[in-house]
């Protein structure tokens, strides 16, 4: 086993404190530690960019390496190796003396080897009369074992970061063709919607593609194009379910029978049942279609107050009833965090924090836009609050938000089943003593 000390290189080559404080690592090899020199190698090819050094130096590397005389690194066995420059330039593929001198130089100064020079620059070992080493001058590999861990660290980070790249590239490409045939699609089928300015926003994100790319560039691309995928399917699903209803209501009035001339059922708007309750927990609390049973048309609500904020929509989500401001709060307090200031005293706050929370769900401005026609901007921020609360059990919060719409304005859709199944998981309803 070698004892520690300081060198300084023979000649005018100068000591610096980076030679320095190879050295003293060099000497922090903890006892017993090996290492396949191979596999080592291996991993400072992967961590090369990180290690600061050339792949000619690398070759150096590999050369002196051969001269090492067993497969694994350690202390016990030595960790100076002493060739000539004729065999470690032969073993270098024929790098010439002056190439061979300036890559050394590289992996010194990157703290890879270390210069162990006898009292004439010459490299050579004095052995006992057992044939054993006793002193060796020549090239340590001393500091490749004590940054070992360190190495296969930055080699696996390199790796994973290669991986991650990779995945994301396949993401983006998968992502570009999606939105390219998804829009082709709808030009063709003359599907409603502003596809021109779509199609101009995709060519937008493509050119901004850059041919050499990090992963921050390529994943902020990525969350675009999959949010203008998402409005592309959307649009979609939306014309397909146009298409279904049609269909579905051609058929019903080619076979609607009416035994009651005089009932006028089929113009009474659907209200919650105990049933729709039932029907709500078995979809994750969030949602019930209502059954077909019916009532005499409610008079119109006014919400809270009867008048203010409160009041329901008169033209759009007027088969929805609005709850008082203080339930909604009981079902779905996580929105309070939402509010400005932290707080929500009235439905002017509960609006606000509803746009906050669209926007970080992921809710497209068009999807939020929809629901406020569809269902009254007091109806829609109660579900956008509903929806943070569960968020957890809701894969797409915008495609949700959509399809409460389009149930909205088939009469299939209701808040009061929602809030209450909320009430019930948040501790149930407070009652007031006497």
């Amino acid at each position: 086993m070698e004892s520690g000390y300081v060198t300084t290189p023979f000649g005018r080559r100068p000591m610096s404190l980076g030679m320095l404080a190879s050295q003293q690592l060099a000497e922090t090899i903890e006892p017993g530690m090996k290492r396949s020199k191979w596999k080592l190698f291996r991993a400072i090819c992967e961590a090369r960019p990180a290690l600061g050094v050339t792949d000619r130096a690398l070759t150096v590397l590999d050369a002196l390496l051969t001269f090492y005389p067993d497969d694994e690194i350690s202390e016990e066995r030595g960790l100076i190796v002493f060739p000539s420059n004729a065999q470690l330039s032969l073993r270098a593929r024929g790098m010439t003396p002056a190439t061979l001198r300036r890559h050394l130089a590289v992996l010194v100064e990157a703290g890879l080897i270390l210069r162990k020079d006898s009292p004439n620059g010459k490299r050579y070992a004095r052995r006992d009369r057992a044939g054993a080493i006793g002193e060796a001058f020549g090239f340590s590999v001393a500091p490749l074992l004590a940054r070992a861990v360190e190495i296969e660290n930055l080699a696996a980070q390199v790796i994973a970061d290669r991986e991650l790249l990779r995945a994301t590239r396949e993401r983006l490409t998968v992502c570009r063709r999606d939105i390219s045939k998804l829009i082709s699609a709808a030009i063709d089928e003359a599907v409603p919607g502003d596809w021109e300015e779509m199609t101009v926003m995709f060519r937008a994100l493509v050119a901004r593609i850059p041919r050499v790319a990090c992963i921050e560039e390529l994943a902020s691309l990525l969350y675009e194009m999959a949010l203008l995928r998402d409005e592309a399917v959307n649009l979609l699903e939306r014309q397909i379910k146009i298409e279904k209803m049609n269909a579905n209501e051609s058929q019903i009035e080619r076979h609607k029978q009416n035994s009651n001339p005089e009932s006028n059922s089929e113009l009474e708007p659907s209200f919650e049942t105990k049933q729709g309750e039932k029907a709500l927990a078995n979809n994750e609390g969030m949602a019930e279609p209502l059954d077909a049973q019916r009532l005499k048309p409610p008079r119109p609500s006014t919400g809270p107050g009867g008048k203010g904020p409160g009041a329901a929509n008169p033209v759009a989500g007027h088969s929805l009833k609005s709850f008082p401001l203080g339930l909604v709060l009981q079902a779905c307090p996580a929105i309070l965090d939402y509010g400005p200031g932290g707080a929500i005293g009235n439905w002017r706050d509960l609006m606000s924090a509803a746009v906050v929370v669209r926007s970080m769900l992921g809710v497209s401005p068009s999807a939020y836009e929809d629901a406020c026609a569809g269902m009254g901007p007091e109806n829609a921020a109660t579900v956008i609050a509903c929806i943070l609360e569960r968020g957890g059990h809701i894969n797409s919060p915008g495609g949700y938000l959509r399809d409460l719409t389009r149930r909205t304005e088939r009469g299939e859709f209701a808040i009061g089943p929602m809030l209450m199944a909320l009430v019930r998981a948040n501790g149930g309803v407070r009652r007031n003593a006497g």
